[in-house]
This record gives C-alpha cells, structure tokens and sequence, in this order.
C-alpha cells in the first residue's frame, strides 16, 4: 500500500512539473507575440512618419523648365497657370517656353533647358520626330522628363494625356443623341497634333457607328489667331449652306474651334445650328452660358489641374518614386443645360459637374508639409 501511495505521490509530481513547463511555454510565447507586435506597430509608426518626411531631393529649391510648342487660346494660358501655380507652392521656380508652334524651334528650347541643368522638364505637346532625341539625352543625364499630350514614348517619361478618345466619343455621342442619329454636321479640325489624331480617329469611328450623320464641309487651320480664323471660315460656310435645315450642327474638337464657331453662327443669326466642343476654359464658359448659346456641350478637363498634375508628377519623379509611363486624366462632359443662370468660372464648375478640378493623381504624403514649408518661408 506504501508501495502504491509512493507511485501515485511521483506522478503527481511529474504531472505538476508538465504543466508548469506549458504555463511557462504559453507565457513565454505570449510575450514573444506581444513583444513581435509592438516592433510591427513601431515600424509601422516610423514607417508612417517618413512617409510624410520630405526627401532630401526636394528640399531645396527645385528649378523646372515647361516648354510648350504653342500657347494659344484661354486652354493653354489656364494650363501654364496651373504648372506655375503648383510649383510656385511647392516653393520652386519655372521658366516657360513657348516654340510658337514650330517644332525645331521647340526642340532647341529642349536642348537649352538640359543645358542649364534644371532639375526636371515638362513638355507640351510636341511631337517625337522632333523631340524624341533631346528627351533621350534628357534622362540620359538625368533629368526628369513629364510630357502631356504628345506621341514621345521614352523608357522613364511618363506621360499624361486627357484621354482624348473619351472627349471625343463623349462629344460626338451627345451630338448624334440630340439629332437622333441623323443630320448635318461641320467638322472643324486640323492635324499635325497628338490629341487631334487621337481625337479624329474616334470622329472616323463615329462616322461608321452613324451613317445617317452627313459631313457637309470640313475645314480647320492652327494659327495665332485660331478663333478668329475659324470664324472667317464658318461665315463662308453659312454663305455656302444659307438655308435653316442645311447645317444642324458643328463638331470642334478643340475651343478655340468652338469660339470662332459660335460667334459665326450668332451673328448670322444660325441659332439653329448648334455646337459641340472640346475643352473648356473661363471665356468658353461664358459663351455656353450666354442667352440662345448655340455652345450645348464640350468634354474637358480642367486645363489648370492637368498643370498641376504634370508637375507633381516631376516632383516624384526628382524624389525618386515610382511613377506611371501613361496616366490619363478623367474627362467631364460639361452640358449647358447644367449651369446656372448666373455666370460662372472655372474655379466654381466643380458645383455643377462632379469631379471637376479635384485629382488627387500623382500626390504623395510629404508634399503637403512641403507647401506648408515653402508658405513659411
């Protein structure tokens, strides 16, 4: 009986000492996991702050070159606003280039811009047959190229556009919607550009996807004077088609077009014939907002913040973050149905079609204590 009072006295004691060592094996991996997520909180906590610390490569004050291979119409001053507006916050400086429309010339403004060692360039349209070698020596040196609205295709340039197949189809659609697939209609275009290539293709679908769409005339010049050139040329039109029913409407896949369109078309007194347009900027505003406006609709984005945009997207490329090759900007469909009566501005379009102005494309954390650094200064 002493016998088996000792036996059962040392299992006793084994089974304590196993389940003292599984407490301490349960304690200690609790603590283990414990101390495992306060290092993972904390890298995250250091993780979260230096994502928002400003990179050294962006801390002085960066310089940047913008060079346009025309500024024409209210588009193309409201896009330079928006390029100089966002790096003016972000406390650098840009010197703008204007080629006047003749590409030699805009590659020679490429070349004197790597040359003066800027710290990033930005390209307005253009085109690669001329550019393409200086965008090359660019990178080659180091220097971050951001192109909107041009064919160049570089490794490391990244290029924005507005999506110019949607404008387009966004436009058309609405136009062939109110003739209800039949009528008669005014192309306005001009080639030797990007986005007037990509546009047309979309124009060329159209005509098959509408056949009882008829284009009567076509016609179109790019010069300093654009609008006024368009509207000298649509008077002849209306001389050459005199009657109500001849024309029905007027596709301008570019404002400029649009203006000198509807100025045409007013004071010939044509309010039948209506237009449809690409692009917007304040002075198109007006006009669509005007009483009996033949101006119905246009597809856009917001010139200023496709300015903004390219050169946020130069900032992340100088701190050395991964940018896209291709981003295209969402495009909105401004009808003049939408606006009120009372004149408006591009800054307050935003209340009337959603989406307006409000990219947040191409931001990264630290770039708002950036402009909070450069407002202290």
């Amino acid at each position: 009986m002493k016998r088996l009072g000792l036996i059962l006295s040392i299992l006793l004691l084994f089974v304590l000492a196993a389940c003292t060592s599984e407490q301490d094996a349960v304690s200690e991996t609790e603590a283990s996991n414990n101390e495992t997520s306060e290092t993972a909180s904390k890298t995250q906590e250091e993780t979260s702050q230096t994502s928002s610390d400003i990179p050294e490569e962006v801390q002085k004050p960066i310089k940047i070159a913008a060079i346009m291979q025309a500024s024409l119409g209210t588009f193309s001053s409201q896009y330079v606003k928006g390029v100089e507006d966002q790096v003016e916050k972000f406390g650098g400086s840009v010197q703008v280039y204007n080629a006047d429309n003749d590409l030699s010339k805009m590659a020679t403004h490429l070349d004197t811009a790597i040359n003066q060692d800027v710290d990033a360039i930005l390209i307005d349209h253009g085109r690669a047959d001329a550019l393409e070698a200086g965008v090359k020596k660019a990178v080659g040196q180091g220097i971050p190229v951001v192109v909107f609205d041009s064919d160049i295709n570089v490794p490391g340039v990244t290029v924005i556009d507005q999506d110019d197949y949607s404008l387009a189809w966004d436009t058309l659609k609405t136009l062939a919607q109110d003739l209800n697939g039949e009528g008669n209609i005014v192309y306005v275009w001009v080639g030797g550009f990007a986005p007037m290539e990509r546009r047309n293709a979309i124009y060329e679908a159209f005509q098959e996807r509408y056949p009882g769409i008829k284009e009567i005339a076509k016609f179109g010049t790019a010069s300093a004077n654009t609008a006024l050139d368009t509207q000298t040329q649509m008077e002849t039109i209306l001389k050459q088609y005199p009657n109500k029913g001849d024309i029905d409407a007027v596709f301008a896949p570019w404002d400029e077009f649009a203006k000198g369109a509807t100025r045409a078309i007013e004071q010939a007194g044509r309010d039948e014939i209506k237009v449809y347009g690409i692009d917007m900027s304040d002075e198109d505003l007006q006009m669509m907002q005007k009483e009996n406006s033949p101006w119905l609709s246009s597809a856009a984005t917001d010139p200023a913040e496709v300015g903004r945009v390219q050169v946020r997207f130069a900032y992340q490329k100088i701190a050395e973050e991964d940018t896209p090759e291709i981003f295209s900007l969402d495009p909105h469909l401004v009808k003049q149905s939408d606006l009120p009566e009372e004149t408006i501005s591009m800054d307050e379009l935003g209340e009337y079609v959603e989406g307006w102005g409000s990219s947040d494309a191409a931001t990264s954390p630290w770039m708002e204590k950036l402009v909070e650094e450069a407002d202290a200064k």
